[in-house]
């Protein structure tokens, strides 16, 4: 919030731009302006004449003293120390402001993450969707927008074939179609189809006529649908992560002649070796981009059309602004694809957004499996992380079921979103299941170690214009820099940026903690400006931890 207020005074009384930002020298200036060098390229003037200037320009802004205690010129660079009161005002300023001062946005936006397939267990390819979509879905309504957040279930492809050549083949009943059946099923199908080619054509016939309407695949598949929702709703449930749709491949299948019409209408389907194909490329392309597959030449569809037509629909129900897409970062291709297939043929004018992800890694740098060694089920790493929670202390499996599943949602998810999402990482639970270091039980024991300080004390609405150290004013100038966090959030769709702050924030707090002894003190007003400071500490923690999927347990 500094920042903004710097260069919006700053910006409306010098005669070129520049831009405030938090100094990465805390021990020689609370914040600099670099950007002498730019203009030096752009005025013809050495970087120090300009930094120079500036300098001089603002030590001339009316009452600039209350404002600034310290500027100077140290190599072109332009550093900034402000004043103690200026502090204590934004500090009053984010606490009495509605959402910390985080100005608020009114887009419509469309989100689609999640994308598990029916028919097979969610494993931790999927928890990366729904972690990082839930969070930025989280983000985007705490800034003021309108988010419709769609799992967008894969119900209709051949994995959907292959189990119901299983059911067929092995004889089973309705009642004999399990979820455990379901987990078998898939995967010996899966396999088999790798090795025995007949098969797999008879699972894609399958697949084609089920996606024409036969009446019995189509029931099979309302079985399998069924059953395997049911367990994926359980596991988001467990999550905290929740959806405003529950739309499939299937929901689409309605919308694909409207597509096809409209794609024939403007002459962009064509007849490529058998299949329907649409052109996507562009004369600024750096590297190749096939054409979109529209429909194959076994006149099956594919992912491609199920999301045009996904997308029709999601236009004619919301004319949303944006449309953004939570998946793994090696679907960017299908999406640069579908995108441009769908604004070519004029479906919508949405702002198109697909932020890919990396994977999930074990400590040995390949991807996470279990300790028994089996495939990374989801359900299976989140009962793995409990256990060795559990194991960390003795009063830990005196915990209630509700306390020990915030714990473990905050070891999972503080884990995935401290990273740049586009990253994979590794994901250690012994090491983010630690209540120290950069982990979520790290974060709520923090909040819970300061309400412990606010319990049965009375917070004051007023703070003075003190500071009492540098400990103590290093908290303050951090619980400034939210609105900055944020908005990095928001702007880039990453919530690390919030992961970021709120654990800078909590080491300062926790420094704060150690430094600054509430209990007896005698000076009433230092007693007040603490706990006012340390009350709206715990407001930005608990509130930027919720946009992140974690909430807060009763003790640890």
């Amino acid at each position: 919030m500094i920042t903004k207020e710097l260069n919006k005074l700053f910006n409306n009384e010098l005669d070129v731009n520049v831009t405030v930002i938090q100094s990465n020298r805390p021990d020689l200036c609370d914040f600099q302006i670099d950007e002498a060098f730019r203009l030096a390229k752009e005025l013809h003037k050495s970087p120090f004449e300009i930094a120079n200037n500036i300098v001089d320009k603002i030590k001339n802004i009316d009452n600039i003293d209350s404002i600034i205690s310290k500027i100077e010129v140290v190599n072109g660079f332009v550093n900034i120390s402000v004043t103690d009161s200026f502090i204590n005002k934004v500090v009053k300023e984010v606490a009495t402001t509605s959402k910390y001062g985080v100005e608020e946005d009114n887009k419509k936006v469309v989100m689609d993450y999640g994308g598990p397939n029916v028919a097979k267990p969610l494993h931790v390819g999927h928890l990366r969707s729904a972690i990082i979509g839930e969070s930025i879905k989280r983000i985007l309504k705490y800034k003021g927008n309108d988010v419709i957040a769609d799992v967008h279930l894969g119900d209709y492809g051949l994995q959907i074939g292959e189990v119901i050549y299983a059911i067929q083949h092995d004889g089973k009943a309705d009642d004999e179609i399990t979820l455990e059946y379901l987990n078998e099923a898939y995967p010996r199908m899966s396999g088999i189809c790798k090795e025995n080619e007949d098969i797999k054509k008879e699972c894609e016939e399958i697949t084609k006529k089920m996606q024409e309407g036969d009446p019995e695949y189509n029931r099979l598949c309302d079985i399998i649908c069924n059953i395997s929702i049911k367990d994926i709703k359980g596991i988001y449930d467990d999550l905290d992560v929740s959806f405003d749709l529950w739309e499939s491949e299937r929901s689409a299948y309605n919308y694909i002649k409207d597509v096809e019409d409209i794609l024939k209408n403007k002459g962009l389907l064509y007849e490529s070796q058998g299949a329907m194909v649409v052109d996507v490329a562009e004369e600024t392309d750096s590297k190749e981009i096939p054409p979109m597959i529209f429909q194959k030449s076994n006149g099956a569809y594919l992912y491609g059309t199920t999301d045009m037509a996904t997308i029709y629909d999601r236009e004619n129900k919301y004319q949303p602004d944006n449309m953004l897409y939570i998946t793994d970062d090696r679907q960017s291709m299908h999406f640069t694809q579908v995108f441009r297939a769908s604004h070519k043929a004029g479906i919508t004018d949405a702002v198109f957004e697909h932020k890919g992800f990396g994977t999930v890694n074990g400590t040995d740098g390949k991807p996470f499996k279990t300790r028994a060694g089996n495939a990374p089920s989801l359900r299976d790493l989140l009962n793995e992380t409990k256990d060795i929670f559990i194991s960390k202390k003795e009063e830990n499996k005196d915990m209630s079921e509700e306390d020990l599943n915030k714990i473990v949602n905050s070891i999972v998810k503080f884990a995935d979103l401290q990273n740049n999402l586009t990253n994979d990482y590794i994901f250690d639970i012994n090491k983010f299941s630690n209540t120290s270091g950069k982990t979520g039980p790290y974060m709520q024991y923090t909040v819970l170690r300061l309400k412990k300080i606010l319990d049965n004390e009375s917070i004051p609405t007023e703070l003075s214009d003190n500071i009492y150290n540098e400990v103590d004013r290093n908290l303050r100038l951090k619980i400034t820099n939210l609105c900055e966090a944020f908005d990095k959030a928001y702007e880039n769709r990453m919530p690390s940026y919030i992961v970021d702050y709120i654990y800078d924030l909590a080491n300062e707090a926790n420094n704060f903690y150690q430094t600054n002894h509430i209990a007896g003190l005698d000076d009433e007003t230092k007693k007040n400006d603490w706990l006012y400071v340390l009350n709206i500490t715990v407001n930005i923690l608990t509130d930027m931890l919720k946009l992140i999927g974690i909430d807060i347990p009763s003790y640890m």
